[in-house]
């Protein structure tokens, strides 16, 4: 089901954008012209941002379908007020609207996703809540907060925006060029064929960048967690997960990024080894 969803989400993204281009040329006269170097850059952008920000807008939304949260409305039990209480506590300190807060079954780990500072989700899973005490808790849940007050969203967003961008825009520029034949025409066939791998070698580099930014993030919503919370919750949180196996804690493909831990311990990582965060926030402890 979540396949089904992520590939409707793809063409509606995909036939969004091919309706802003009719818009554009039906009633703005703004038309793209991929054969011109301008117009194909204008191309490029309008899929690369397009694209990232309309996965933007419906990030929670999928989050919640995608991930089976489900939103506490008024508490069930002692837990979840505490839980509401706790969230509510450090967004105020955090200069932050509450966001939605959510419960998810899953092993242990927690996320934060949304296209606005002021319109976010926190979500915690099942696992998490067995595993660590409320100290703990609080703890992962100052780093998401860290997350949504450092607008990480909105940042990958552009930053994933501004790659997409480039890598479109520079593989179908060389594909013209390799395409051509001795008279100068274009083989079609060939044009997308070439393009279309470009795109592909392009895209790991872009991830490479991406992801680097991502493992960097992750260090300053650690230092985020230790200003709202203090040092030993993220701390110990973060300790008591790196005992555990990483294939037990996986979130789903398009949720990793915004977890609270990661996986690949490559140039492909979201977040960066938990040894090397806890090394990071020891080093907070004489500052």
């Amino acid at each position: 089901m979540a396949i089904v969803m992520l590939i409707v989400m793809n063409l509606a993204v995909m036939a969004s954008l091919y309706f802003v281009m009719f818009i554009l040329g039906a009633f703005f006269g703004i038309r793209l012209d991929p054969n011109s170097t301008s117009g194909l850059f204008m191309f490029a952008a309008l899929f690369g941002f397009g694209g990232s920000f309309i996965s933007l807008l419906m990030s929670k939304q999928m989050a919640k379908r995608g991930m089976g949260v489900r939103v506490i409305e008024s508490p069930k039990n002692e837990f979840e007020g505490w839980l509401l209480n706790t969230i509510d506590r450090l967004s105020y300190d955090a200069g932050l609207k509450m966001p939605e807060v959510g419960i998810f079954d899953a092993p242990p780990n927690a996320f934060a996703t949304g296209w606005d500072r002021n319109n976010a989700l926190v979500a915690v899973s099942s696992g998490l809540i067995d595993l660590m005490s409320k100290d703990e808790i609080e703890g992962v849940l100052a780093h998401e907060i860290s997350h949504i007050k450092n607008g990480d969203m909105v940042t990958m967003t552009l930053m994933q925006g501004v790659l997409n961008t480039f890598v479109i825009f520079i593989s179908r520029l060389l594909a013209n060029i390799l395409a051509k034949d001795r008279n100068g025409n274009t083989n079609f066939m060939s044009y997308y064929a070439i393009s279309f791998g470009l795109e592909m070698v392009f895209s790991l580099f872009a991830t490479a960048i991406l992801m680097w930014f991502s493992r960097y993030r992750e260090y300053k919503a650690d230092e985020g967690a230790v200003k709202l919370s203090g040092i030993n919750g993220i701390y110990f949180a973060l300790a008591k997960l790196g005992k555990i196996p990483k294939e037990q804690l996986r979130l789903k493909n398009d949720m990793q990024a915004f977890g609270i831990i990661g996986f690949l311990e490559t140039f492909f990582a979201s977040h960066p080894p938990i040894e090397k965060r806890l090394m990071h926030i020891e080093q907070l402890k004489g500052n």
